[in-house]
């Protein structure tokens, strides 16, 4: 076992809290002093989503919750309030609604073949690109310079874009997801033996990986023990009905 604790993260390029998630995760291990090595996991909250955008995420919020476009740009502002006190800048007004499974392939090619780092160098350069930049994550071209940015071979990225290779990992990780429990993302499992749920505060997840590190065993607990069950620590969370 590696002497690092063993962190898999469920999530989507596309969630917003994902990424406030990611952020405030990686603020508690640094604080915590806890070596961690991070495996990101796939969780579509759209599968039916395009492979082609047709409108912008405002738009559909707004047709999904109803209020229109307006209220769809009302619901992306509140949430960019909150990703800027974690010194994310995001620009979701011409954010687009797309599918994420190529994204999603993109990673497990990192993960199985990338350099050391590849996997978490290319998961921010997704995020950044979609919620940062605007990028359409589901666009091939967008995604082949995506993955060629964090090192991966040209030809290798573009050659599973062109296949199904690892889509069957996709759909393993989504049905590891449900068999754990989460129904929601960002989702972090640590040592197969702790859950937290959510975009919880930098505090709790430094409390958990402390936690964890301190009664590290080698047996697996099941079902996971939830960090933060109680109602006041519930976080914000994405899932298939939305955010």
């Amino acid at each position: 076992m590696s002497e690092a604790l063993q962190v898999e993260i469920w999530s989507d390029v596309v969630c917003p809290w994902c990424y406030i998630g990611k952020r405030r995760f990686e603020a508690a291990a640094v604080t915590s002093g806890v070596p961690v090595e991070v495996t990101w996991r796939s969780f579509q909250l759209d599968p039916t989503a395009p492979r082609v955008s047709t409108e912008d995420v405002a738009t559909h919020l707004g047709r999904k919750y109803g209020g229109g476009r307006e209220n769809g740009l009302a619901m992306n502002a509140r949430v960019s309030e909150v990703a800027a006190q974690d010194g994310l800048d995001y620009h979701l007004d011409d954010a687009k609604l797309v599918n994420t499974v190529d994204a999603h392939r993109l990673l497990h090619l990192a993960h199985a073949e990338g350099a050391p780092g590849a996997q978490d160098a290319l998961k921010e350069r997704l995020l950044s690109a979609y919620f940062v930049e605007t990028l359409d994550v589901g666009d091939h071209e967008v995604l082949a310079t995506l993955g060629t940015d964090v090192g991966l071979p040209a030809e290798r990225v573009r050659a599973v874009l062109a296949s199904q290779e690892f889509a069957a990992d996709v759909d393993a990780d989504a049905a590891e997801a449900a068999a754990l429990g989460a129904n929601g993302v960002p989702f972090f499992v640590i040592d197969r033996k702790y859950g937290v749920s959510g975009a919880q505060p930098a505090e709790l997840f430094e409390q958990a990986l402390k936690q964890a590190w301190d009664e590290r065993r080698p047996a697996l607990v099941s079902p996971l023990g939830v960090v933060a069950s109680d109602a006041s620590s519930e976080a914000e969370v994405c899932g298939p009905e939305g955010c």
